[in-house]
């Protein structure tokens, strides 16, 4: 009876919880969405382009339901760590605006143009292990905006890095390594100067 309770409660409870679809995030005036929400188009790696693909060819990217999932390691299906990345550039001034959510020590991070902005389960994988509002197993925005070639970022209005230097073009890229990531909303304004 027990059992029948539980699943009767769990059920009753998914039920009244939001489903979220891809479509019901709209970006803010100005922005762009790089991601959007039903399949890799506009990604690939380096020259594998996944557009109109709802995974990558080795499976450690995927897309359903406006969430762009980084997927564990399968050691039969490639390396561990894969990049994958815009297929357009951004040579302008801009603020990117993402939400992730981190499996219990999953490690990732955010390319820019380069240059690598750890992207992980902070409080356990580092390396901010001090952060105030990082909310563990649940969505957290990062913030990044780049000007003059350095970029300022930021998880839920804490400061990661204040001077991270970028080159002067290149795409916006997620890393995948250790754990599973969520990422969704994935946006990006051009800043006039």
């Amino acid at each position: 009876m027990k059992t029948i309770y539980s699943f009767c409660l769990t059920t009753l409870l998914l039920v009244m919880l939001p489903v979220a679809r891809a479509d019901d995030f709209k970006p803010e005036p100005g922005y762009i969405s790089l991601f959007n929400g039903h399949d890799l188009t506009g990604w690939g790696y380096a020259t594998n382009h996944f557009d109109g693909q709802t995974a990558s060819s080795d499976g450690r990217y995927s897309a359903k339901a406006g969430i762009l999932t980084v997927n564990p390691h399968n050691p039969a299906t490639g390396p561990r760590l894969r990049q994958l990345s815009t297929t357009q550039g951004f040579p302008k001034d801009f603020n990117l605006k993402l939400e992730f959510r981190a499996a219990t020590n999953a490690d990732s991070g955010i390319f820019i143009r380069k240059p690598q902005l750890q992207c992980r389960d902070y409080l356990v994988a580092g390396p901010y292990k001090n952060l105030k509002q990082y909310q563990p197993q649940d969505w957290n925005q990062i913030e990044i905006t780049v000007t003059n070639n350095v970029a300022y970022c930021t998880c839920n209005g804490e400061v990661l890095t204040n001077a991270l230097p970028v080159p002067a073009t290149g795409p916006i890229g997620l890393e995948a390594d250790r754990g599973q990531m969520e990422y969704r909303r994935i946006r990006l304004k051009e800043l006039t100067k």
